[in-house]
């Protein structure tokens, strides 16, 4: 690149580099997972846990419910409140026994028949099925169980795993089971509903986290965050360990395991982006960890300013956490539209924009004429911090440090989370520098590796405790898979976002 393109000068900036489309940010988790058994009311309890997990996945959700043996489903497009706008929908899913499911796409489209928990209904028996990750062989054993007649009725991984199931050679379900879920690799946490029993099952790196809970009428649930469990009056009882099977009946809970091969590799994004701060993922705190990283980047990186600001609303944990650090005072600078639901993307730069100021506003009484620095969580593509910068600056922020509580994303992820390629990455191929023009800030500042790990307290290298750091600095805990050769492609790319 020549020098004239190697950076943005602020006028460009604010502009719009023009490469770098103005979608709303940047990672999106793939799903949320709920279940219960042995409550009167399951699927009014699956609704309202499932609720508490709306921030995983907007674009569809529905209920398996169990009604002593006969499984009953209702799945559609949409947030939670509008798939059960008519209520006779949730009132139908009679039983004591549901799971459910809200889905963001990482695999497959947006068509209903994506939509989960599945329900399949074959001669022998009813099954539901809902699934949190990515599974990184899916391409391969889809093409398998096809060439030996098997027939897809969607184009998402889960529908994999009931093939398997229905293939296996093994006598009983539990161990069909089993033998599927050797054979699916990748980030899963998956959650079954037969006529008899609710069953939950863990990848063996545990990518995802996946709680057990107990209501006090002594119904078991089990959900993707710990806060789904407190919103229903849950006792937290444990955390679904990777390679284990949960097997809940009328006769209570069984802990089985398909594997001992195993190594906890947590994502390291739960903690920095997706969870709910008042979630706990492997017996941390998620706020505390947040509050942690921005307490480590201010040290790391300091920087004179007359307050912080942090970006709602993952962001303002670490903001907390670095203003107390550094002795700056932590202002609301930035304010988020509680009502708008989902992002979405307009046909031309003006309607954009004005979808970015519905969204988020800067406080021009408190921000004019002062030096802030704004507190983020990641930067991906860049176009979210550049307009964030840009909002700031037009309220009359003399000066804007942008700070970010994780490493440069540098490296795809292929468990689960929508960002695959590296030229969807700014980091990838570009300098800190060139990042800070693009992004119109005054200075720029990431958070390490080393600070990221102490801040959320797991060891990365002890044997049974530790993060997923794929995402900063390429380590990925297991093969790729079919994505082996598409990552090797993408270490070639060099994408330049200016």
């Amino acid at each position: 690149r020549s020098d004239q393109n190697r950076n943005c000068s602020s006028k460009k900036v604010l502009g719009g580099c023009n490469r770098m489309s103005y979608e709303v940010k940047s990672l999106n988790e793939e799903c949320g997972i709920f279940g219960v058994w042995g409550h009167p009311d399951a699927a009014s309890v699956a609704y309202f846990g499932l609720h508490s997990l709306q921030h995983r996945g907007q674009e569809g959700a529905g209920i398996v419910s169990n009604d002593r043996g006969k499984l009953k489903g209702h799945r559609d497009l949409g947030l939670l409140s509008e798939v059960f706008k008519d209520q006779r929908k949730l009132q139908q899913l009679t039983g004591e026994a549901a799971i459910g499911h809200v889905r963001y796409a990482t695999a497959g489209n947006g068509s209903v028949d994506n939509i989960q928990p599945f329900l399949f209904k074959f001669h022998d028996q009813s099954i539901g099925l809902a699934h949190n990750g990515n599974l990184i062989n899916a391409r391969s054993l889809r093409k398998e169980l096809e060439e030996n007649g098997a027939i897809f009725h969607s184009n998402s991984d889960t529908e994999i795993l009931m093939h398997l199931i229905r293939r296996s050679e093994e006598t009983d379900f539990l161990n069909k089971l089993k033998s599927a879920l050797n054979e699916v690799k990748g980030g899963f946490a998956y959650l079954l509903m037969t006529e008899t029993a609710m069953i939950a099952a863990l990848d063996p790196n545990g990518f995802r986290p996946l709680a057990i809970g107990q209501m006090k009428n002594g119904a078991y649930v089990i959900a993707s965050e710990t806060c789904a469990l407190e919103v229903i009056g849950a006792r937290f009882i444990r955390d679904v360990q990777p390679g284990e099977i949960v097997i809940i009946n009328d006769e209570g809970i069984q802990i089985d395991c398909f594997t001992k091969d195993t190594q906890l590799s947590i994502c390291s994004m739960e903690y920095i982006y997706f969870a709910r701060p008042d979630s706990n993922i492997a017996g941390i705190n998620v706020h505390t960890a947040r509050k942690n990283m921005g307490r480590n980047l201010a040290k790391e990186s300091p920087v004179k300013a007359d307050m912080v600001v942090g970006v709602p609303n993952s962001s303002l944990s670490a903001a907390s956490g670095y203003a107390e650090a550094s002795g700056i005072p932590y202002e609301i600078g930035l304010v988020k539209n509680q009502y708008i639901a989902r992002t979405f993307i307009q046909p031309t730069p003006e309607l954009r924009e004005q979808g970015v100021r519905m969204k988020l506003s800067a406080v021009r009484g408190v921000v004019e004429g002062k030096k802030v620095i704004m507190v983020d969580d990641s930067i991906v593509r860049g176009t979210t911090s550049r307009r964030i910068v840009h909002l700031l600056k037009e309220a009359g922020a003399k000066e804007v440090h942008v700070r970010i509580a994780s490493p440069p994303l540098k490296y795809p992820c292929f468990y689960g989370i929508d960002i695959q390629t590296r030229k969807e990455l700014i980091a990838a191929n570009h300098t800190i520098d060139e990042i800070k023009e693009c992004i119109g800030a005054d200075s720029l500042g990431f958070l390490s590796e080393e600070g990221l790990i102490e801040s959320i307290g797991l060891e990365k290298d002890a044997p049974y405790s530790g993060l997923c750091m794929a995402y900063f600095n390429g380590d990925y805990p297991t093969p790729l898979y079919d994505y082996e050769e598409k990552y090797q492609e993408s270490l070639k790319e060099k994408v330049s976002f200016f």
